[in-house]
C-alpha cells in the first residue's frame, strides 16, 4: 500500500489532516480491536456512526476517546448515534447535535456537526448514519448539504454510513454537491461491508471543492492496522481520509 500523507501543519498555515469515519456498532463488538484500528490511522477526526445511545452512553464515549488518545466534540445519544471525537491539535469554536424530521415507525435520526479550526484552516464537520428507507434516505442527504452549507466555513466535510452504494440516489445526491473522496483520490481498499467479506462501498467521506483530497479508502494493510481486527471490531470497515485544506488568505 502506499504511504499515506501524515498530518501536519505547513509554513504557510495549510492543514494536512487525516479524517476516519466508522461505524462502531455501539461498541457490541471487540473494542480493544477498534482501538488498535483508530490508532493506527493517527486521525485528527473521527466521524462515529452508531456510538453508544442508552445506559451511560456519555461514559462508553469518553472511554473510547480515552483509549484512542482523543477526545470528544460532539454528538451520541443526543444527536441519536452520530459522535465526533478529535485530536488535541483540533481547536473547536462550536458544536451542534442536529436531529432530522422523524418518520413515524423510524429509527430517528440526527446528525453531530462542529465547526473546527485546524492551522490556518476553518472547517465545518458533519457525520450522519441515513435512515434504511430509500426515501427518507434521499431527503437526509439533502439536509446533509444543507448543514455543511449553514456551518458557513471555508471548508467542509461530511461522513458516514450512507446505507446505499455510490448508484443510490442519496449517495449519488451527496456525491454531486460535494467531492466523494474515494472517487477523487482512491486508496486503500474500496468496499465497506460487511466487514467480514465487504461487497458493497456504503461508508463515505465527502468533502467541499475547496478541499484537496489526497488520499481515501479503508485502511487495509496500513501499517498497525490488522485484517483481523477489522473484521473483528465492528461489522462495517472504517475509511480514511488525507485532506488538504490550504490556508486562509
Amino acid at each position: 500500500m502506499d504511504q499515506l500523507p501524515k498530518s501536519r501543519t505547513e509554513p504557510d498555515g495549510s492543514a494536512v489532516i487525516r479524517v476516519l469515519s466508522y461505524n462502531i456498532r455501539s461498541l457490541r463488538d471487540d473494542e480493544e480491536a477498534l482501538v488498535r484500528v483508530v490508532r493506527a490511522c493517527a486521525p485528527d477526526l473521527v466521524l462515529v456512526q452508531e456510538a453508544p445511545r442508552f445506559f451511560r452512553w456519555r461514559k462508553h464515549a469518553a472511554r473510547l476517546a480515552r483509549k484512542c488518545d482523543l477526545v470528544v466534540l460532539g454528538g451520541g445519544a443526543t444527536a441519536t448515534g452520530p459522535l465526533l471525537l478529535c485530536s488535541l491539535r483540533v481547536f473547536v469554536e462550536r458544536a451542534e447535535d442536529v436531529l432530522l424530521p422523524h418518520t413515524p415507525g423510524l429509527h430517528r435520526r440526527g446528525l453531530a456537526t462542529a465547526v473546527v479550526r485546524i492551522g490556518g484552516a476553518r472547517l465545518g464537520v458533519v457525520s450522519a448514519h441515513l435512515s434504511l428507507d430509500r426515501t427518507e434516505r434521499r431527503a437526509q442527504a439533502e439536509l446533509v448539504l444543507d448543514r455543511v452549507a449553514a456551518l458557513d466555513t471555508p471548508y467542509g466535510i461530511a461522513a458516514g454510513d450512507v446505507n446505499e452504494g455510490p448508484e443510490g440516489p442519496a449517495f449519488r445526491r451527496l456525491a454531486d454537491g460535494l467531492q466523494d473522496c474515494w472517487s477523487v483520490a482512491p486508496w486503500g481498499g474500496e468496499r465497506t461491508f460487511p466487514a467480514t467479506a465487504p461487497d458493497r462501498r456504503i461508508d463515505a467521506v465527502f468533502a467541499t471543492a475547496g478541499v484537496e483530497v489526497l488520499a481515501c479508502g479503508v485502511p487495509a494493510g496500513l501499517a498497525g492496522v490488522s485484517g483481523a481486527d477489522l473484521r473483528s471490531a465492528t461489522d462495517h470497515l472504517p475509511v480514511l481520509a488525507a485532506l488538504r485544506l490550504p490556508a486562509a488568505p
